[in-house]
């Protein structure tokens, strides 16, 4: 939020001139140092920086490179970004600064030639399930717009076009009413708007008008409630007040009244017809067949987040949580009798249960057998079990304590009786526990579209709002242009035509064309995410900013990668300074300007090896990427491809925009998924695979995704999806309590002579409980002081002085160390401390072998990258027992990961194979793919032009298809590499 409301800020500033007085007066009070040419970081230590002194250039594209846990994101996002934004901040009033909350001052001695930072990472991503792609790219805001003035209303009932409606009209609508119905013509002058209305209220009751009705109900102007200015209200004067009977002077009345009632809200008119409902009619828009009328069409009956708009039914979610009959029959291959209902208080598999007698009553009474496996079930049988029986009873048979009997009663059904309890509970934990059956399914009323049918009904060229939302970017192009519109809709319609395409047209140049604007914005990779901020950066125009990006090019196909790199370049050309925290060779060959941090990560990096261009970091001996990009260092080709033991096949798979397809997936071997950005990886491997093999291995209650079978599952007994998130939310989650090595460790101090003299047992060296930890501190070590206009200040605790436990466990040794001691070190340094105990050492060397020996084993798991976080999950599979029928599934695990460290995982994952394993990994990166004993590619292009297989086969397989664009960039890698090799 803080980064949004700082942006909108900048675009308001004028600091876009090279004839700015503030810079000119910072460069001649520095002694001719000219800073409008260099960015100075002088003496940066934040995190593992070694004071660490830096002249970047301005107005020109830098990229920052090195190991993952090298020091890049502590200098450019935690350093220059937050020094940048926090002088920004600190330049407002103390008031402001309470809203936009402040950065701590970085650990630094100075910067100089800082500009406006705005910060494009991967961590802003909404999750709010009403943010689309269209509405945080605003392309949503003008197509509502758009709409509003010249979109054609029809009637969502008869489709007729819906026109203007006059009085005479309205007037026949009334007659129809049967004789002797009591009616009030009002006239709505205020619709849902906050405020009291005092002066409206006044008028009416100067104009000779008695009564108004306020929010439904009605009173007499002389004696109005007090109306609250922060709510919404509805507003009505009461304009007449008539019974129906056909005469002419009925009519004569009425219609004059209807006049009335027009003028005074702009054309609307209501009747109120008392307990019958309500009629509301406009002299603008209404269907004269079917009596559906509608008001002036305006922007916000397009918003789905506002009450005009929204589907009453969803809210305009576009979707309901439910609960459907695969969430609680997780196995229908299984009988009732044999436990396939699932569901709290629905045990039908104990004979004595409740549950078991009403099921058997069910059974007797329409004739199936409870031992019939659940998928061979009449569907109308499935329909009474879940739903009940309406209004038919069934007679119950029953036994107990105190004799056996019968009733009759009617039966609720499994679904109906849980939805119940869940509306009816006040309990949290217990809404929690039946939510955990649910899933969000599309809306009945709107089908998913989100807006109300009359909404719906407008429409142009043919489409109406929704419509044209779920066409991908380029559909959306070559629909506006392709509209015919008359003289005057194009005159209203020229400028907001002209930035919808011009924002539509920013999309498509960072690769993002198959993307629909109905996507939501948390179903977006975040490399998606910020490739869409980035593109509504260079809507704003902005110059003289700094940009601060962190690995833009993730999830994108190296076919897209010169469309990103020329959006970068326009950013740089319009005057601005680009940071690019980034891996990819073809971004660092088109920088200006290389900063190579490392020589390693954590404790031995932070420091700068190399800077310079592209050809110096190349000729750079110190630099470890220089090496990688000249060729002195490389990953080889796998001479031999291991062959799959086993497949797993997917059918007729046809999830989002898959075309129905068969996909095999071999076992035993490691595997890659590839294919352009929105070709259907991750719908094929995260939305069908993996949540059908979660539920039916893992008993998750996932939903998987549209596709007719899966064959081949007995080859598995569990599947494991390892991601690049935290391993823990908290600072108490360090990668010793993860990996279990924390549990060893406190047993080991529990074992030492002084803790057994003391009575100490294992829990006396956990920080998380009672005993041993400091109490000032519950544990943590720091103390949090609120300050009222500057942010929170931590200091360490002044009892522990920051060593979390108290005085007397910190007197237990082992090896002349205590346990905060032992917590403090490094995973190389621990290997050695431990060396004569070997269940510490197998955990620890799994750390050192996935490349994290830098890392202290008590380190925050809030201070770890995406990178770091995902290695020490593999080291964690990696101590277990191999059983030999896991499948382990990675998306874009290269992410954040140097060439480097890339060869590191590349080994951990073919040591996960080694051990009879399947690996599974959708990515872009070509030095995986090529590692790969088996590619999968779909294709060949994204979004509606993508959901196919391409090719399959050995990564030579692949290269050697034409129609495959991943094939194409793979045989050069292939032929590059095998060359160095001397194959």
């Amino acid at each position: 939020m803080r980064n949004h409301l700082i942006e909108l800020t900048f675009r308001g500033q004028a600091f876009a001139t090279q004839n700015d007085p503030f810079r000119r007066i910072n460069n001649e009070s520095k002694g001719g140092c000219n800073l409008l040419d260099k960015l100075i970081v002088r003496g940066a230590r934040e995190h593992n920086l070694k004071n660490v002194t830096l002249e970047i250039p301005r107005d020109k594209l830098v990229v920052f490179t090195g190991l993952s846990g090298s020091g890049k994101t502590s200098l450019a996002f935690d350093t220059i970004y937050a020094e940048g934004q926090r002088r920004y901040v600190e330049s407002l009033s103390s008031y402001a600064r309470m809203f936009l909350g402040q950065m701590d001052k970085p650990d630094i001695d100075s910067i100089e030639g800082l500009s406006p930072a705005i910060s494009i990472d991967q961590k802003t991503t909404s999750r709010n399930p009403r943010s689309t792609v269209g509405t945080v790219t605003e392309v949503y805001d003008y197509l509502r717009l758009l709409y509003a003035r010249v979109g054609v209303p029809h009637c969502h009932k008869c489709g007729k076009e819906i026109k203007q409606q006059t009085v005479d009209q309205m007037a026949d609508q009334i007659m129809l009413l049967a004789d002797g119905t009591k009616i009030q013509v009002l006239a709505p002058v205020v619709r849902q708007r906050k405020g009291e209305h005092q002066k409206l209220l006044e008028d009416a009751q100067r104009q000779g008008y008695v009564r108004v009705q306020l929010d439904g109900q009605t009173y007499e102007l002389d004696d109005l409630p007090q109306l609250d200015k922060k709510t919404r209200h509805d507003v009505s004067i009461v304009i007449d007040r008539l019974v129906v009977h056909d005469s002419d002077d009925f009519r004569r009345r009425l219609t004059d009244s209807l006049e009335t009632a027009a003028t005074a809200a702009e054309g609307l008119v209501l009747i109120d017809m008392f307990d019958l409902g309500t009629m509301l009619f406009s002299q603008n828009y209404a269907c004269p067949d079917c009596g559906v009328s509608i008001g002036e069409l305006a922007p916000r009956m397009f918003s789905f987040n506002s009450p005009f708009g929204a589907c009453p039914e969803c809210s305009g979610l576009g979707t309901i949580l439910r609960i459907g009959v695969e969430n609680i029959v997780p196995d229908p291959s299984k009988s009732i009798v044999e436990g396939a209902l699932q569901a709290m208080g629905w045990n039908v598999a104990d004979p004595g249960s409740m549950a078991n007698t009403y099921f058997r009553a069910l059974a007797a009474k329409y004739g199936f057998n409870l031992n019939t496996p659940f998928a061979r079930l009449p569907q109308k049988i499935v329909d009474i079990l879940m739903y009940g029986t309406g209004d038919e009873k069934i007679t119950v048979h029953y036994e107990g304590a105190n004799g056996e009997g019968h009733f009759s009663t009617t039966f609720e059904g499994v679904i109906n009786s849980l939805m119940r309890r869940y509306r009816e509970t006040a309990s949290d934990g217990m809404k929690a526990a039946y939510e955990e059956y649910m899933s969000a399914e599309p809306c009945p009323a709107c089908g998913g579209k989100r807006l109300k049918p009359e909404v719906l009904a407008v429409t142009l060229g043919d489409k109406n709002i929704s419509d044209v939302c779920d066409l991908s970017v380029v559909k959306s192009r070559t629909f506006f242009k392709a509209l015919t519109l008359g003289e005057k809709q194009k005159i209203i319609a020229a400028q907001v035509l002209k930035e919808i395409d011009s924002r539509l047209n920013f999309l498509d140049s960072v690769g993002l064309s198959y993307l629909t604007l109905s996507r939501a914005a948390g179903t977006l990779s975040g490399g998606e995410a910020q490739r869409i901020r980035l593109a509504t950066q260079i809507g704003s125009s902005l110059m003289g900013v700094l940009y601060i990006l962190d690995e833009p090019s993730i999830g994108l196909h190296q076919r897209d990668n010169h469309k990103l790199i020329g959006t970068l370049k326009r950013l740089r050309d319009l005057g601005n300074t680009l940071i690019v925290v980034e891996h990819d060779e073809d971004t660092m060959r088109a920088a200006d300007y290389i900063v190579d941090v490392g020589p390693g990560a954590g404790v031995h990096g932070g420091a700068i090896t190399a800077q310079g261009t592209y050809d110096e970091i190349i000729a750079n001996p110190n630099s470890l990427t220089g090496q990688y990009l000249s060729g002195q260092k490389f990953i080889p080709v796998p001479q031999v491809r291991r062959e799959p033991r086993g497949w797993l096949t997917v059918k007729g798979a046809r999830e989002h925009n898959l075309q129905n397809i068969d996909v095999r997936f071999p076992m035993g071997v490691f595997c890659c998924v590839t294919g352009v950005s929105g070709s259907g990886k991750s719908s094929l491997v995260n939305g069908i695979l993996y949540s059908h093999l979660a539920r039916v291995l893992n008993r998750a209650k996932t939903r998987s995704g549209k596709f007719a079978t899966i064959e081949g599952v007995e080859q598995l007994d569990k599947i494991i999806a390892i991601d690049q998130s935290p391993i823990g939310r908290t600072p108490r989650s360090n990668p010793a309590t993860y990996t279990g090595l924390f549990d060893l460790i406190r047993k080991l101090f529990a074992m030492t002579p002084d803790a057994k003299a003391r009575g100490y047992r294992e829990n006396r060296f956990s920080f998380n409980v009672k005993g041993g930890r400091c109490e000032a501190c519950a544990g943590d070590g720091l103390i949090k002081i609120e300050m009222h206009f500057l942010p929170d200040v931590y200091v360490p605790c002044d009892v522990c002085k920051g060593m979390r436990y108290n005085r007397e466990t910190l007197e237990v040794r082992y090896r002349g160390k205590n346990i905060y001691e032992v917590l403090e070190m490094t995973v190389e340094e621990a290997l050695e401390f431990f060396e004569a105990h070997q269940p510490i050492v197998n955990k620890l060397q799994t750390l050192h072998d996935v490349g994290v020996g830098y890392l202290k084993i008590g380190q925050p798991s809030t201070q770890l990258s995406g990178g770091e976080a995902q290695r020490i999950k593999l080291a964690t599979e990696l101590s277990r027992r191999a059983t030999g029928r896991t499948i382990y599934l990675l998306d874009e695990p290269t992410t954040g990961l140097h060439v480097d460290d890339v060869g590191k995982l590349l080994e951990v994952l073919v040591r996960l194979v080694e051990g009879g394993n399947s690996v599974l990994v959708i990515e872009h990166n070509l030095d995986v793919i090529k590692y790969a004993d088996y590619v999968i590619d779909l294709g060949p292009e994204g979004g509606d032009g993508g959901g196919k297989l391409v090719s399959v086969g050995t990564p030579e397989d692949v290269a050697k298809c034409k129609e495959s664009y991943t094939g194409q960039y793979l045989k050069n890698v292939l032929e590059r590499d095998k060359g160095r090799m001397g194959l």
